[in-house]
């Protein structure tokens, strides 16, 4: 494709904005942070390619998620981020490990189905990621499973404050469990694939990894979990049995005297 063809594509900064919907200043300020590349210039003017189109739209999609330009940041540094098929896979590990079917619902209904008008617990569950207010009086469920399951154990008897200490303490172990995973994925199948100089025909089978690696990690820790309930189970309960013995014990022996 020679020069003329190339231009073709390319936009300036206001054409670029009014296709991708992000303002000129924005666009600007996402150059300055290092998340865009900077443009060709040509007599003075900037031009854009379809790769910085492409760009804006992932950054958009991103911050719709929840996530901070910080971290978009750090995913454009470690893939490198400089064709198009870099940014779909991006979008494609994303859909596998954190895509979710998210919903609108009204605080009344959340009040309602929880029991609870507490503004407090209200604050907390936004806190703890699982709740992002989009109106007034309307919330976006991020991961409406677990709140589904939050509203079962309100069912069960079990206090909502309760529910949201045991949502924060799993939130900070699945970061740990997180960036084990994350890790292993860098440096065994990301890394190699990105020193062989990302080869077109291999794209899919990195496609296939990441999919046959979400499988496996959730069975492993399916498998590791209830070993660890399991063990756990087992000491409690007979820690506590220990403890019945003993004091039935000293109650036959104060008999006895």
């Amino acid at each position: 494709m020679d020069q003329d063809e190339t231009a073709v594509d390319e936009v300036t900064i206001d054409q670029l904005a009014q296709a991708t919907g992000v303002t000129v200043r924005n666009v600007r300020a996402y150059q300055a942070r290092g998340l865009l590349p900077p443009p060709t210039v040509r007599a003075r003017t900037g031009f854009y390619g379809p790769e910085h189109r492409a760009r804006l739209e992932l950054i958009k999609d991103l911050q719709a998620e929840g996530v901070k330009l910080d971290t978009v940041k750090k995913l454009f540094a470690t893939t490198g981020g400089s064709t198009e098929q870099v940014l779909r896979f991006i979008r494609t590990v994303r859909q596998l490990f954190g895509s979710h079917d998210r919903t609108i619902v009204a605080v009344d209904e959340l009040a309602e189905r929880f029991a609870t008008s507490d503004q407090a617990l209200l604050k907390r569950a936004q806190k703890l990621g699982l709740l992002r207010q989009v109106s007034d009086g309307q919330y976006e469920e991020v991961l409406p499973e677990l709140t589904a399951i939050g509203q079962s154990l309100v069912g069960l008897g079990i206090p909502l404050e309760r529910s949201l200490d045991v949502v924060a303490q799993l939130r900070r172990h699945a970061e740990g469990i997180a960036k084990v995973y994350v890790e292993l994925f860098l440096d065994e199948v990301w890394k190699p694939f990105d020193v062989s100089g990302r080869p077109d025909d291999q794209w899919p089978r990195l496609h296939d990894t990441i999919t046959e690696l979400r499988e496996v990690s959730g069975q492993a820790l399916q498998a590791v979990v209830g070993l660890a309930v399991s063990e756990r189970l087992d000491v409690t309960f007979g820690r506590d049995l220990a403890r019945n013995v003993r004091t039935a014990h000293g109650e036959s022996a104060a008999q006895a005297d």
